[in-house]
């Protein structure tokens, strides 16, 4: 079965234009082209085209998409990282929705603000203790006032590298390659270089984390679960962290 160009672009809420410009591009080809010269697409042209408007959601530009996408040799392994990154952001933003009506309950209610209620889902203190003491407060401290000092857009900017690179990390655990591959090497350096602009991290301003911080935070993203959720979980983590170990014997 398959559904004209027309049929897709309302099921998808996009635009003829644009399945025609991705269509140009290389990243979604019909299916089929009829003999009036209408384009066709089928469920596996579907399923891609699912991948991409996600891989939008997360900001990524079309020379991304069409690398995360010529890299994935599996649909469903690609899917699961998907789903796993969607289901943490629900989670935050249930969370966030959550504080907000508390919020509005108390207002409308005549009731004192629950501070400590109000900001869940928002907060990007949480890892306040642990910051401070591994790395001292001055750490902290740097790194809170950098993140302070962010444009709107420059934070979306930020968050949204994290979560492609999280997602690029799922995606290697799921196809199984090994830590020591040269994909995942590439991943940690990619983790490395990314860690090492952060204000307050150790080695930051020498181009590369310090290798007792870059193994800390390795060992930190499978023995605390929050951290763990950003790569889909414990398994993911634990190949995250193998990935980071082998990277800081080899590079740091």
């Amino acid at each position: 079965m398959d559904w004209s160009i027309q049929d897709i672009a309302k099921f998808a809420g996009t635009t003829s234009r644009t399945l025609r410009h991705y269509d140009d591009v290389g990243l979604l080809p019909p299916s089929r082209v009829g003999s009036n010269g209408y384009r066709y697409y089928d469920e596996l042209a579907l399923v891609r085209l699912q991948r991409i408007l996600m891989l939008r959601d997360l900001g990524l530009g079309i020379p991304a998409i069409a690398d995360v996408l010529a890299g994935e040799r599996d649909d469903g392994h690609a899917l699961r990282a998907h789903l796993a990154w969607l289901q943490q952001e629900r989670q935050r933003i249930d969370r966030q929705i959550s504080a907000v009506e508390s919020t509005i309950d108390s207002i409308e209610g005549g009731e004192q603000l629950m501070a400590e209620k109000m900001f869940d889902g928002f907060d990007h203190t949480q890892y306040k203790e642990e910051v401070e003491a591994r790395w001292g407060k001055k750490s902290y401290a740097d790194s809170d006032a950098w993140w302070r000092a962010k444009s709107d857009a420059e934070k979306a900017e930020f968050r949204t590298f994290a979560a492609e690179l999280g997602f690029d990390w799922m995606v290697a655990a799921g196809d199984g390659v090994a830590p020591d591959s040269e994909t995942a090497q590439a991943l940690a350096k990619r983790q490395a270089d990314w860690l090492s602009t952060i204000p307050g991290a150790p080695g930051y301003g020498t181009g590369a984390p310090t290798k007792e911080y870059f193994t800390g935070l390795a060992e930190m993203y499978v023995a605390d679960e929050r951290f763990a959720a950003n790569y889909g979980g414990i398994e993911n983590a634990r190949f995250v962290r193998d990935s980071m170990l082998e990277y800081a014997e080899r590079q740091l």
